[in-house]
């Protein structure tokens, strides 16, 4: 899928440490197998008032999910948890109270406390159409 300037996406970061990560972006040049994207929510190292702005390759991209109205999860659903300034990709491995669940994160062997509004279902992008991962 080809990309315009303006449109936005997320960057699925291949870095160590950052594996099943994304982050919102948005696209500002298309340079054919890359793209240069300005990030939503990480900053310049040198100069933390200006947003990241990154070269990143095709397949890194996807375009930003639709918003999917999640009222619960269930044990071992595949969820997106918002820490650190980005979507990381776990699974459900317990509830917290009645607005909070315990997310495991098979990379990196750490479960973490989320509360519902910063869970989304988890959902790929495959041959252009948006899959659940159930």
């Amino acid at each position: 899928m080809a990309f315009s300037r303006g449109d936005k996406v997320e960057v699925c970061s291949k870095q160590e440490g950052f594996v099943g990560s994304y982050y919102a972006a948005t696209v500002i040049k298309n340079y054919g197998n890359e793209y240069a994207v300005q990030y939503k929510n990480l900053v310049a190292e040198d100069d933390q008032s200006r947003p990241l702005i990154e070269t990143v390759s095709a397949n890194e991209l996807r375009p930003r999910p639709p918003k999917v109205l999640a009222t619960g999860f269930h044990a071992l659903d595949v969820v997106d948890a918002f820490d650190n300034d980005g979507w990381w990709v776990g699974k459900i491995s317990g509830r917290k109270g009645s607005d909070s669940y315990y997310v495991f994160f098979d990379a990196y062997g750490v479960e973490i406390s989320y509360p519902t509004s910063c869970l989304r279902p988890h959902l790929e992008w495959v041959n252009g159409k948006w899959v659940s991962s159930k």
